[in-house]
């Protein structure tokens, strides 16, 4: 199998998957590959944070032009798989090939599909590009096509809990990989004081208390397959339940929109840990961290959606705020403004490259010391 991940989340995926009994477990580029059964394919659709989509190929040949690759599709047995009263969608991705349109790609997989039926059964499946039966994935590389049926159906960020979401929402297995990436224990307070709708938040809280990021799903691909085991999803599923660890720290958000936090309520509510994170309105420069050691994450607003002037005080202002008020703690912030984080005036002990969406982030680790000199903040000079 084969799951897809984000640009910078592939080894956090791998550990993930390591830990969760996946064997051969291999690192690809956005992508990590590994092999289980039938079982482990539901098992990591419903566990695995860091997924976008667990596709399971079942063949590779070589598409060198248009004939080769509608012969090669054609000659799959996908009655196997599906039946002329079942819809299908295609999903293709094409690189360094012959073939230079993934959509061109999507549609020639179809007729072959399509074709294949017609010519034995009269009959033809129809396509549903919404909530297909079967979901097929097209990657071809150079000259090799690989054909994988996607278990998943929608993403996996599509966890179901966000009702609604502010402006630049941040992906939920995007949010899910910086607390996994920041080492948080979960014996510690956690902090997102520019929450937005709350996604860090909420993830955090499905972290703490172990439960699976699949849990509020409505359904996943593999419900639809021929070879659905409704008794074994059943069992890894209400085995999942049973999973659930206790958390004795506090998860804290806040946010300077009235609106943003109300979002936030909403969805934290919905996702029924509105007794479990603590929401307030108010600016960063204002929040303050609680006693004891924790761990902040922060998305603070990129360049574009900021004035150039007020980029550098805003910066400063947030350097500033973790100095005084989350000593002990240890701060994380993601931002595209490669230039505007120099201005938080203190040196990051980690670096880390990683994707939101299209754009290139920094997530860094600021270590906030408390006392003076020795084991205290390193500011830059």
């Amino acid at each position: 199998m084969v799951a897809k991940t984000i640009s910078g989340l592939e080894e956090v995926l791998a550990r993930e998957l390591t830990e969760l009994g996946a064997i051969d477990v291999e690192v690809l580029k956005r992508a990590v590959s590994f092999k289980g059964d039938q079982g482990f394919l539901y098992k990591a659709n419903l566990w695995c944070r860091t997924a976008l989509r667990i596709l399971k190929p079942i063949t590779t040949f070589e598409a060198e032009d248009n004939e080769s690759l509608y012969e090669g599709i054609k000659n799959i047995h996908w009655e196997d798989f599906i039946t002329p009263e079942n819809t299908l969608a295609v999903d293709a991705v094409v690189s360094d090939s012959f073939f230079r349109h993934s959509q061109f790609v999507a549609q020639k997989t179809k007729d072959a599909i399509v074709d294949r039926f017609r010519d034995r059964t009269g009959k033809r499946p129809s396509v549903n590009l919404d909530h297909p039966d079967l979901k097929v994935n097209i990657r071809i590389h150079k000259n090799e096509c690989t054909v994988s049926l996607d278990s998943s159906g929608q993403s996996l960020h599509k966890r179901g809990y966000r009702l609604n979401a502010v402006e630049a929402p941040l992906s939920e297995v995007l949010a899910a990989g910086l607390i996994l990436l920041s080492g948080w224990d979960k014996r510690s307070n956690f902090i997102d004081a520019m929450c937005g709708s709350g996604t860090i938040l909420i993830e955090a809280a499905l972290i703490a208390f172990n439960i699976p990021p699949g849990y509020y799903r409505k359904e996943f691909g593999f419900e639809k397959w021929k070879d659905f085991d409704q008794d074994l999803w059943e069992m890894i599923y209400n085995a999942s339940l049973t999973k659930q660890t206790e958390f004795e720290h506090r998860i804290i958000g806040s946010d300077i929109s009235p609106r943003n936090l109300k979002i936030a309520m909403e969805n934290v509510r919905f996702a029924k840990f509105h007794k479990d994170i603590e929401l307030e309105e108010m600016p960063f420069e204002r929040s303050r961290a609680p006693e004891g050691r924790g761990t902040l994450i922060i998305n603070p607003p990129y360049g574009e959606r900021l004035q150039e002037d007020d980029i550098i005080t805003f910066y400063k202002s947030i350097g500033d705020t973790l100095k005084s008020n989350y000593q002990n703690f240890s701060a994380w912030i993601i931002s595209s403004d490669l230039q505007a984080l120099k201005f938080i005036g203190l040196k990051p002990t980690r670096n880390i490259h990683i994707f939101n969406g299209p754009l290139e982030c920094k997530f860094c680790k600021f270590e906030i010391y408390a006392g003076s000199k020795k084991g205290k903040y390193m500011d830059l000079k």
